[in-house]
């Protein structure tokens, strides 16, 4: 048996025995290039989905509250907040909570506490209900990227 003869394929076996620097080299070139075109994508995914998940709390929240004024007979006040969602406020006789589940009140996707305030400072409302989005500066000048009801 000719190719059973130890030693024929030892030049052959230490050639292909592991990769070289180059193509080690290619291939973290091409995982980089790749990583750096999917990664952006995949922030922006991530960024949209927060603020659809913010949207949807305050539709939610929004709810709770028209819950409450059938119930107390307006909403709550700037001074009582969203806490009045779920423990009762001094001189609110009707009120038939807790209108939300869970201990305390919600935060937005950012960790950081749902603005609300009542009267509305916009015309057309009755109150309002923002996130400041990733803007964590409650008494900006600006309330551009927040996200209202």
């Amino acid at each position: 048996m000719p190719g059973n003869t130890p030693g024929a394929d030892s030049g052959r076996c230490r050639a292909d025995a592991g990769f070289t620097l180059l193509e080690i080299l290619v291939v973290i070139v091409i995982l980089g290039l790749l990583i750096g075109l999917v990664a952006p994508a995949a922030l922006r995914q991530l960024g949209g989905a927060k603020i659809s998940i913010a949207h949807q709390s305050i539709e939610r929240l929004s709810s709770v509250l028209d819950l409450y004024r059938l119930d107390a007979g307006n909403y709550p006040s700037t001074q009582q907040g969203l806490q009045a969602l779920v423990t009762p406020p001094a001189g609110v006789a009707s009120w038939n909570g807790p209108y939300l589940k869970g201990l305390g009140v919600p935060v937005d996707p950012w960790n950081h506490p749902f603005i609300y305030r009542a009267p509305s400072t916009r015309r057309g409302y009755d109150y309002d209900l923002c996130s400041m989005g990733q803007n964590t500066q409650e008494n900006a000048t600006t309330q551009d990227g927040w996200i209202c009801n």
